[in-house]
């Protein structure tokens, strides 16, 4: 059964492809119990964040009917800049899998931190003016756009010389600061929250990605958006984790908004036809002359992909992936050294210190204040589950940023990353000083992973592209990850996905309150602000 998402229509039909087109639609008088799709379209994601290459991440999401992504590779040109964006072009053309990749807006994404690269107008308007580059990535600094800052302005600018669309990234931004923002270019958002927010934005012209990611999921606040404004709307992942990438894709978040009723037709449009028109990339819509990139799946309630063919090859069928991928040789930029406990020692000031509060699968935070203990040094409270947090940056010597968290409600041991969006320096969370520094240092020895650690006994895992991912496969780095998870988890912390909540303690631009290697970043106001209030 053909799912037409033009005629709005189901019906028998016999596909004809030659040459990777589809040459005819002939309808039929019966046809198997099985459906016929366009290939599905993740409209926002970070590659980096599945921990895999391109080239694994292909290999893994063929299974799920992906087609073709909209790549956003931000984070690793946080770490190596164009290099790394010229990583993954590279990587992205050994598999079948369409890769439509952004020219990465915000590297470094703030001024108020430490990272591997920048990109600046020219390295922007080099990336712009390749085919492969089909749009500016996400324009984290609202406030940048707002008030005009020169640097933001040219890179806008840019984007409209070369008729390419500009992704945006404005958690909560409402009123005339959204008009400003909207006025200067930008076009997309999947940073809303309600639906008052996301139907503000659709009528000043702006499209709404509806993200569905292991980090942070919108779908239940914005589904009611299929039914009034089907054509703004957009499916997307943001951020995958490997083992969530296992299981799913684009294909089950199609699943669960068919049998909940929402319209078929609406809902594969949002992964097929809108990413389609607003990117203008290479996407086959199941019409002749199309490349035939098709998805055959055994119900729609269900979406389960029995074969998924990109411009007319079988990628997926019979249980296997019908491709090779060979990676290439491993890039990576960490030049730090170990650091001791007398590093990340706070002298207590007396009075009251600034703590980050965290909330379980959300990546906004809150600022709470509360009093210092009497001791010499400020240490972790486990009872009250105020525990420290340290960001070293991994790109040069120098001491790290202490701050204290609470949220995480981790009893014993540290853990650690060097995974911490968007500048990727190491990141940890731990009871005591002790398994903190031990946690870094097991990090910085790896050049690049995750780690755990508790009373001298330390669990690892490496992470050699960029200290962000690797190039092993997708189910191996799965099974690592859930392991040390497990491990955390074990060990009293009660979020449900520890390593990837830690990674979003350092990302500046999502409000209230975080840290980087420079030390505690108030989100609201866009500015350091000290431990003692």
């Amino acid at each position: 059964m053909l799912v037409d998402i033009h005629l709005r229509n189901i019906y028998p039909a016999i596909v004809e492809v030659a040459n990777g087109i589809i040459e005819n639609i002939i309808m039929a008088e019966k046809a198997p119990p099985v459906y016929i799709l366009p290939g599905l379209i993740d409209s926002h994601i970070h590659i980096e964040s599945t921990m895999v290459t391109l080239g694994a991440f292909a290999i893994a999401a063929v299974k799920h009917g992906t087609t073709s992504v909209v790549s956003d590779p931000h984070e690793i040109a946080n770490v190596l800049g164009m290099d790394g964006v010229r990583f993954m072009i590279e990587d992205g053309e050994k598999v079948p899998l369409k890769f439509n990749f952004g020219a990465p807006s915000c590297v470094p994404a703030t001024e108020y931190e430490t990272s591997g690269a920048s990109l600046r107008g020219k390295e922007i308007e080099a990336l712009l003016k390749l085919d492969k580059i089909k749009y500016l990535s996400e324009m984290m600094n609202f406030p940048g756009v707002i008030y005009e800052n020169s640097e933001a302005k040219e890179k806008l600018e840019i984007a409209m010389r070369y008729d390419k669309p500009v992704d945006g990234h404005a958690p909560g931004l409402r009123g005339n600061n959204l008009k400003k923002y909207i006025a200067a270019g930008i076009s997309t958002d999947h940073e809303c929250s309600s639906m008052d927010e996301a139907l503000e934005k659709i009528s000043l012209g702006m499209k709404i990605l509806i993200r569905e990611g292991s980090a942070a999921r919108n779908l239940n606040s914005l589904k009611a958006l299929f039914e009034t404004k089907p054509e703004m709307v957009m499916l997307c992942s943001d951020d995958l984790h490997p083992e969530m990438l296992r299981e799913r894709h684009i294909n089950k978040i199609i699943a669960r908004l068919i049998s909940s009723g929402n319209n078929i037709y609406d809902v594969l449009r949002s992964a097929t036809i809108n990413p389609v028109q607003h990117y203008k990339i290479n996407g086959g819509l199941l019409r002749e002359g199309d490349p035939a990139d098709i998805v055959i799946v055994d119900n729609l309630e269900t979406m389960n992909v029995l074969e998924t063919w990109i411009d007319g090859v079988l990628v997926y069928g019979d249980d296997k992936v019908q491709f090779i991928y060979n990676p290439g040789k491993a890039v990576n930029n960490f030049n730090c050294s170990e650091i001791g406990v007398e590093d990340i020692c706070i002298k207590n000031h007396r009075g009251k210190i600034r703590v980050i509060e965290a909330f379980d699968g959300e990546l906004l935070t809150k600022e709470i204040n509360i009093m210092a203990d009497s001791s010499e040094f400020i240490s972790c409270n486990i009872v009250d589950d105020i525990l420290k947090i340290v960001v070293k940056d991994r790109y040069n010597d120098g001491k790290p940023s202490v701050g204290f968290i609470k949220g995480f409600g981790l009893k014993k041991g540290a853990f650690a990353s060097s995974i911490a969006h968007d500048s990727h320096n190491i990141i940890a969370i731990g009871t005591n000083d002790d398994d903190i520094v031990t946690a870094i240092n097991q990090i910085i020895s790896l050049k690049g992973g995750l780690a755990v650690s508790c009373g001298g006994i330390t669990d690892s895992t490496t992470l050699n592209i960029g200290g962000i991912m690797t190039t092993r496969s997708c189910d191996e780095v799965a099974d690592d990850y859930e392991k040390l998870n497990k491990l955390v988890s074990a060990y009293g912390c009660t979020m449900k996905a520890p390593f990837m909540t830690l990674s979003f303690m350092a990302l500046l631009v999502i409000p209230e309150l975080k840290i980087s290697d420079k030390g505690l970043f108030d989100g609201k106001n866009f500015e350091m602000v000290n431990l003692f209030v």
